[in-house]
């Protein structure tokens, strides 16, 4: 049985009137959020539906739907809510979901018919979430796939990793004995369900040990889009929710930092502040203890169901992302790729002829140090993560930009940043106004988390005799950095 739904239903009898989901508009107590599980699981079985994709904000029917597929043995196909349409297409498609569950069906029916996906009228169920049976191709997922996250798409194609439930619980109860997680406190959900950071640390995670969740919804933590942030609301989010975990982006780490360097009191109850999903620098965790923030950073990967390593209290080394979960091993390959093992996932979607073996590659360069901290040292590839979390495959942009006429060459940059920068090599006689409407044109086509925000031109192009080009016509990312790295950081600090 699931180890989630078994906590749930031990605490709904130990103790039925403890606040498991609480938000502005409803709370649920552990015996409620049982009794809307099982009736939502039965209405599901009942639909007879194969595969259930959810769009929806932070909320608590957001925790019932998913807590339901489990109990009613139904993969389910998050959402991200920075998907371009064509991307949640993509998603539809690819898992062969035939029914899709949304708060907001009057824009998925519009949505639907964009992408002339056949679909019903939405039917009404016993949360505050609307079902739209729809027509896609019938997909066989992997053996026990649970559930199938997609990643914020390094391409144009996001892929679905496949994951089992057991995997996926096993991951929350590591992080619950290394967070010292337990049933006095509040977890504030800041980043979204359909992100499996939070899904798995912040809704599996406290509900095996009997937490009280605190959803109050994207748009009331200042959150928008993969890359907006409302600070005002973000820092009065983590005051009056009373919190004391939380798990942050580094570009939310930054605000807090920010807002409290200028006065702002410090959310008094927090007491671990979990940081992933992209690098953070050594600076910034420095100024976090400076001002008495208990931040701990982590790393992990979705084909590792989550988590592979977090800083914990009283056993935290800055600089680097903590010491292995209980249930991962790793090792290195001859390059120092850090090889994982542990919970991992089954496959991705559509790769038929893909095998996962004991150690998976995680595409990451590192070191463990005598003590057993983890040390990450870059990228394998040129995949960069931006401060949001959300991986970008620089060529992919710069294919977009150089669509454009007026764009000869560029080189894109964000890694750990919060927004995009492109250095570009105008077509002549191409003016600046041009070059501003080939980024808005190139910026149309894709996702926000993959635009460019800032940019700058250089007069002199790309070559290989000034060694920002390779003789098979790439450009060399390094040292176009290294050569623009002044005005690249001025278009950050300006901004």
């Amino acid at each position: 049985m699931s180890r989630v739904l078994e906590a749930l239903g031990r605490f709904a009898v130990e103790d039925p009137d403890r606040i498991a989901l609480d938000s502005a508009t409803i709370s649920f107590t552990y015996k409620q959020l049982l009794d809307a599980v099982t009736t939502l699981a039965a209405e599901l079985q009942q639909s007879g539906i194969q595969t259930l994709a959810l769009a929806a904000d932070n909320s608590p029917a957001w925790a019932v739907a998913d807590l339901a597929s489990i109990k009613a043995e139904i993969p389910l196909i998050p959402v991200p809510h920075f998907f371009s349409p064509a991307q949640i297409g993509h998603l539809l498609q690819q898992a062969g979901a035939d029914a899709l569950i949304t708060d907001r069906s009057e824009s998925m029916k519009a949505l639907l018919r964009g992408l002339s996906i056949d679909h019903q009228p939405a039917q009404q169920l016993s949360v505050t979430l609307e079902m739209i049976a729809i027509e896609t191709p019938e997909i066989e997922l992997p053996d026990g796939c649970a559930k199938v996250t997609f990643t914020s798409g390094s391409t144009g194609e996001p892929k679905g990793v496949c994951l089992q439930q057991s995997k996926m619980e096993t991951v929350a109860a590591s992080l619950a004995e290394t967070t010292g997680a337990m049933a006095e406190d509040r977890h504030l959900s800041l980043l979204p369900y359909a992100t499996l950071l939070e899904n798995i640390g912040g809704l599996y995670a406290p509900l095996m040990v009997g937490a009280t969740i605190v959803v109050p919804g994207m748009a009331a933590v200042g959150m928008s889009g993969a890359s907006g942030l409302d600070i005002e609301r973000f820092v009065m989010a983590l005051h009056t929710s009373g919190s004391s975990t939380c798990i942050m982006i580094p570009q939310m780490l930054h605000a807090l930092i920010a807002a409290l360097e200028q006065g702002l009191p410090r959310p008094a109850s927090l007491r671990y502040i979990a940081v992933g999903g992209a690098p953070v620098s050594i600076h910034l965790l420095e100024r976090a203890e400076a001002l008495g923030l208990p931040v701990y950073e982590g790393y992990g990967l979705s084909e590792a169901a989550s988590v592979v390593a977090v800083n914990r209290m009283g056993d935290c080394k800055p600089g680097s992302v903590g010491k292995l979960l209980p249930h991962v091993d790793i090792k290195f390959s001859e390059d120092g790729e850090i090889l994982v093992r542990g919970a991992l996932f089954s496959g991705y979607l559509g790769d038929v002829g893909q095998t996962v073996g004991d150690y998976w590659p995680t595409g990451d360069i590192g070191y463990l140090d005598e003590d057993g901290f983890l040390f990450l040292n870059g990228r394998k590839k040129h995949i960069f993560i931006t401060a949001f979390g959300r991986n970008v495959s620089p060529e992919w942009v710069e294919r977009e930009l150089s669509i454009e006429p007026a764009i000869a060459q560029c080189c894109v940059f964000g890694e750990a940043r919060p927004f995009n920068v492109a250095v570009i090599v105008p077509r002549e006689p191409a003016t600046a106004e041009m070059v501003q409407l080939a980024i808005d044109a190139a910026n149309a086509r894709l996702p926000d988390y993959a635009r460019v925000s800032q940019w700058l031109t250089v007069n002199e192009p790309f070559s290989v005799n000034n060694g920002l080009w390779t003789g098979t016509g790439r450009p060399r990312r390094q040292q176009i950095f290294n050569t623009y790295a002044e005005k690249i950081n001025l278009l950050y600090k300006e901004s």
